[in-house]
């Protein structure tokens, strides 16, 4: 039971979601329940600044698929604050806006490990320190470079281990416009939607590889089972 005298825990995972994925998800459910989070708020960026080396969908479907794909879990909200505010999408004005709306909760900001070897980047990077708890999500058995850990502030960043995180929404876009499968990498719904809306096609003259067979898989027939009578069952005395 959670003490009444505690400050609220949320947790902001913020990301393009182009589209959205299982990864996302786990991500999200283990730091909830590593930390106690009373809610994980999901913040799909209005213009990722990050991203203006290829073109990103718009922003209200990367929204809409969000909702549907958070939808069943109770903790989970998603915030519209980076889509409204307009122009480039910045941690520390996602931060600074969900920390003027949540003045009494303490806030704790879910990134993959790879995007803090480039958090110095960040506008205002040493401010971001002061405003959330960092929880660098990481696959397992991966390492970060030692410079970049002891750059930064260990008592605001904790790093996890999380299964689920080899899938990428970069290779959920590619299968979708090779024209395979990305069920079960998404969820259920978010794959009717990107169906719906035919998003992620390949552009004209594209083509991506699609799977082999092995040559080791075998294209005959089985043979047949044996035809002798099938063994008889006796009751022990």
């Amino acid at each position: 039971m959670t003490d009444p005298a505690r400050r609220p825990r949320v947790g902001v995972m913020g990301g393009t979601f182009d589209p959205i994925h299982h990864g996302h998800l786990v991500a999200a459910s283990e730091v909830q329940g590593w930390y106690d989070l009373d809610e994980v708020v999901f913040v799909p960026t209005g213009e990722p600044w990050q991203k203006a080396d290829r073109e990103v969908s718009p922003a209200e479907h990367r929204y809409l698929m969000t909702v549907i794909a958070t939808a069943a879990n109770p903790r989970f909200t998603v915030s519209r604050v980076d889509i409204d505010r307009g122009g480039p999408t910045y941690t520390i004005d996602t931060l600074r806006d969900l920390r003027s709306a949540r003045p009494d909760a303490d806030l704790f900001f879910i990134t993959g490990a790879d995007a803090l070897t480039d958090i110095f980047s960040w506008r205002d990077a040493e401010e971001v320190f002061a405003l959330a708890h960092f929880v660098g999500c990481t696959r397992p058995g991966a390492e970060m470079d030692p410079a970049t850990l002891s750059a930064i502030p260990p008592e605001r960043v904790t790093m996890l281990e999380v299964p689920a995180l080899a899938i990428s929404s970069t290779d959920c876009r590619q299968r979708q416009a090779a024209g395979q499968p990305i069920w079960y990498l998404v969820p259920d719904g978010v794959v009717q939607y990107i169906t719906k809306h035919g998003l992620y096609p390949a552009e004209p003259g594209e083509k991506w590889p699609r799977p082999s067979t092995p040559s080791s898989w075998s294209t005959r027939r089985p043979s047949p089972p044996p035809t002798s009578s099938p063994p008889t069952f006796s009751p022990s005395t």
